[in-house]
């Protein structure tokens, strides 16, 4: 029985020494992405096949939300990358000093250069109204605002798509950006703290449309074959989002974390993107874009402001925002 015991903790000691040995590596990221049907099982499971490490995937509420709460943690904070920022917040985020610069080399596909050394794209797509076949539809955000169409927005405040809804009126209309938000402000059924959140509300029933991607109509047809919602194109164009990942300055895991930032570009990765996150990946998969996808709208005019434009007019935008719709 001595005996026994003795193997016995040797093996526990063993099993928990093995297990102290395997470094984990913990991505802070929005609630969609380690959803069950987002990309986050997937990624996880092919890059603990490479890496010889333990994936943390970390929710921390919607896109905007990632960056308050980094703001809130600082340097004492446990995540090793920040993964699902965008273009709207990258320079707020540098300013923090919490990111380092990243080692990754792709040949893009996206729609606008690349080459900013501290956050590497893994997706893009344009933010579009998503409703339902049949709806006469409004052909821009002026005339969205003189009409009586319900909307369901996500508040800029935690959301990257409700953050680039303002950058969208701003670069569509600048100075007139608080008129249109007065016209909007009676279209607006309710505020979400998410893009989950509203979205769902649409699929309810409770608005005629939903802020969104041009993209999302892909998930209904491909996964429900559903061909009855789509995305409004409006005349004055779209914004464009691109969805960056980032290291942290203070990881404890720097070459585990360059190794997942290089691992994000790959054809591992980017093919898991077009059905689950619902985005167009930043690097075309080898086997291209999945059917369905060459059937979605394209906007004939993209509109992006640079990280720069985007951090000094967020301010002004965000009161716009606020007083609009507190009225």
């Amino acid at each position: 029985m001595k005996h026994l015991a003795f193997a016995t903790g040797v093996f526990v000691s063993a099993a928990g020494f093995a297990a102290a040995e395997t470094p984990e590596l913990v991505v802070y990221t929005y609630d969609s992405f380690v959803s069950e049907w987002g990309p986050g099982p997937q990624v996880e499971t092919a890059f603990e096949a490479v890496c010889g490490c333990d994936l943390k995937f970390v929710a921390a509420g919607d896109g905007a939300a990632l960056l308050s709460r980094l703001r809130l943690e600082g340097a004492r904070t446990d995540a090793d990358i920040v993964l699902g920022l965008d273009t709207n917040l990258t320079a707020a985020a540098r300013e923090t000093g919490l990111f380092a610069e990243h080692s990754v080399s792709a040949d893009y596909s996206l729609p606008v250069g690349w080459e900013d050394t501290m956050f590497a794209p893994y997706d893009w797509g344009y933010f579009a109204f998503v409703h339902q076949a049949g709806f006469d539809v409004p052909k821009s955000l002026k005339a969205l605002a003189e009409s009586d169409a319900k909307i369901l927005i996500q508040d800029p405040r935690s959301s990257t798509p409700g953050l680039g809804l303002l950058m969208w009126v701003k670069a569509a209309y600048g100075a007139e950006a608080p008129a249109i938000w007065e016209g909007l402000a009676d279209n607006v059924v309710t505020v979400t703290k998410g893009w989950s959140e509203a979205y769902g509300l649409f699929l309810e029933g409770e608005a005629d449309m939903v802020l969104s991607y041009t993209t999302s109509p892909a998930y209904h047809m491909i996964a429900e074959d559903d061909h009855g919602k789509k995305a409004a194109v409006f005349e004055e164009g779209h914004y464009l989002q691109v969805e960056v990942a980032g290291k942290l300055a203070g990881s404890d895991q720097p070459e585990l974390a360059d190794q997942f930032l290089q691992f994000m570009v790959s054809d591992a990765f980017q093919s898991v993107i077009p059905t689950t996150n619902w985005m167009y990946p930043a690097v075309t998969p080898e086997a291209g874009l999945p059917d369905g996808f060459e059937s979605l709208v394209q906007p004939e005019k993209a509109l992006l402001l640079s990280a720069e434009e985007a951090a000094s007019i967020r301010d002004e935008a965000l009161e716009e925002w606020r007083a609009a719709l507190s009225q």
